[in-house]
């Protein structure tokens, strides 16, 4: 007797659409900025604001990628990469992803109201990027740095919500996170090149070739190796953090070893297990350098 799977429900299978659980990327960043404002520039630990900042990031993102399946469902549907998502073997409807997408927004824009009114006022802005982002490749061959920008919203949104202001330090880690992003965004979209040029959507790799996405993305990297540097200098982080600096110049160094131009076969473990690595090594780095001050 054949057994028939089940299909998942429909907030799993949503969830799975959005890819939820890739939120450790950009929110441990998050968590060290807000975190940096409370300790050293607050006088003290607020969690009322922490679990908003939380519930702000995780729902931007789930806005943002529910936004981008529905927007390119017809590419996916014609790269075999991506053929099977949710959105186009229709184990998640556009409906569904729609109002999931409103949904997260709308929370979004709550937790910004909460926080208070720059916060709120700012949120807008924060939000173009995400919705640019999927068109970016219908106009320019330099979509990952949209991508960029909108990862670099996060840790100077958290540091506002904290605090109320603008601050430079912030910057430097968001500059920092979004050009970590937005670099490997280089390295993944290697995958689709040849479909992308088929298709005439554009690309850095589909312009230029696997090759030099490749060492731009290593010379990227570099640079925010800097930049993590820099902002742990502005904030007067100690050994901790710069211990948490060489374990992510080893995950760099490795994502960058297991990929080349002819040879993509490793870009998943690469993207998810190294970035993944990445994120919760230099977050716990940061966090533990601040509660030990």
């Amino acid at each position: 007797m054949t057994v028939t799977a089940k299909p998942p429900g429909r907030v799993k299978a949503f969830l799975r659409l959005v890819a939820i659980e890739h939120s450790v990327f950009a929110l441990p960043f998050a968590y060290v900025a807000a975190l940096t404002a409370m300790q050293l520039h607050q006088g003290g630990f607020d969690l009322g604001t922490l679990l908003l900042i939380t519930l702000a990031m995780v729902s931007a993102r789930t806005f943002a990628m529910a936004t981008n399946r529905v927007i390119d469902r017809e590419l996916d549907a014609r790269n075999p990469r991506t053929a099977q998502r949710e959105l186009v073997t229709g184990v998640v409807s556009v409906r569904t992803a729609w109002t999931g997408a409103v949904v997260a927004l709308v929370v979004f824009l709550a937790c910004a109201a909460v926080l208070g009114p720059l916060p709120l006022l700012l949120a807008p802005l924060a939000v173009v990027p995400l919705v640019v982002y999927p068109y970016g490749k219908r106009f320019t061959n330099y979509p990952h740095a949209i991508l960029a920008l909108a990862q670099a919203v996060a840790p100077v949104g958290a540091w506002i919500a904290v605090t109320g202001h603008w601050s430079w330090s912030a910057v430097v880690l968001g500059v920092g996170v979004g050009l970590w992003i937005g670099g490997f965004d280089l390295v993944y979209a290697c995958q689709d090149t040849e479909s992308d040029r088929a298709e005439g959507v554009r690309s850095f790799p589909a312009r230029w070739g696997n090759r030099a996405a490749l060492m731009t993305a290593r010379a990227v990297h570099v640079v925010v190796f800097g930049l993590f540097v820099w902002f742990g200098t502005l904030e007067g982080f100690g050994p901790i953090w710069y211990g948490g600096l060489l374990l992510t110049a080893a995950a760099f160094v490795y994502q960058h070893a297991i990929v080349s131009p002819t040879g993509l076969s490793k870009v998943n473990r690469a993207f998810f297990t190294a970035n993944g690595f990445v994120g919760l090594a230099l977050g716990a780095a940061g966090v533990l350098d601040l509660v030990t001050r």
